[in-house]
């Protein structure tokens, strides 16, 4: 049984989480207590020691951030709770850290539950925390996330958006190529790597291929054509994705 705590300002929220875990995870997850301030939530965190945080993103004030930055005992599960903020959603995922929109729906609860790992070592934690800490401070700033975080069999690996060449499809999980040609299999979909990355200058060319623009090397004309990146790899270009393809490499 994990045990869970609630920090959000909202009762609201408050209540219909607590609902929900009653209703669908009553066999997984203990709810220990439930926190309305920044203050309360730190001290709970460091008192109570859960293995499950939900933190909601706006506290009064303040924020979630604010409670991470805080605390040193980092020994947990995050999920975070939010209403929709584009940048901030775009923080838990380039992080892998795990987050719930408001109104809160059961199956995404259900299933970012499911997703949970207690044996996970603290200093792994740590590290997504530090990780999501640094993307959400270039966020304010106005500069998109230099690192993304990805689940391998032996832990994970924080990758710099920059040297990822390519990314390839194989059903549900997806090769990445380096610039440095090391390649990493994780267990996302390609579609979870386009909407990640379609901001930074990746266009998927291909039902199954996701490249970085700025390694293109060449481009050969044909019915959809094909492209040569900088490792020499040619990768077909689908005929319907030609001429959105061809625009977007005119402004790179």
């Amino acid at each position: 049984m994990i045990k869970a705590i609630i920090v959000d300002d909202e009762q609201s929220a408050i209540d219909r989480l607590t609902e929900l875990l009653g209703k669908h995870c009553k066999n997984s997850i203990q709810l220990i207590g439930s926190f309305s301030s920044v203050e309360d939530g730190v001290k709970a965190i460091r008192s109570l020691q859960p293995q499950l945080v939900f933190l909601d993103v706006q506290i009064q004030d303040k924020t979630g951030f604010d409670v991470l930055k805080q605390v040193s005992y980092k020994n947990f599960e995050m999920i975070f709770v939010t209403a929709y903020e584009k940048y901030a959603v775009q923080a838990f995922k380039f992080s892998a850290i795990d987050y719930l929109l408001k109104p809160v729906d059961a199956e995404d609860l259900k299933q970012a539950v499911e997703k949970l790992n207690r044996k996970k070592p603290a200093d792994e934690l740590t590290k997504k925390f530090d990780i999501l800490l640094e993307n959400i401070e270039q966020l304010k700033q106005y500069t998109p996330p230099k690192k993304i975080v990805v689940s391998t069999i032996s832990g994970f690996e924080l990758l710099p958006v920059i040297d990822i060449l390519r990314c390839e499809s194989d059903i549900n999980y997806t090769t990445i190529f380096m610039k440095d040609k090391q390649k990493l299999v994780v267990a996302k979909t390609l579609k979870e790597f386009e909407e990640m990355l379609e901001e930074y200058n990746f266009f998927r060319i291909h039902n199954s291929h996701l490249v970085n623009l700025a390694y293109i090397k060449s481009y050969h004309k044909g019915k959809g054509g094909s492209v040569v990146m900088i490792d020499g790899t040619e990768i077909e270009v689908s005929t319907r994705r030609k001429e959105d393809f061809l625009k977007k490499l005119s402004k790179v």
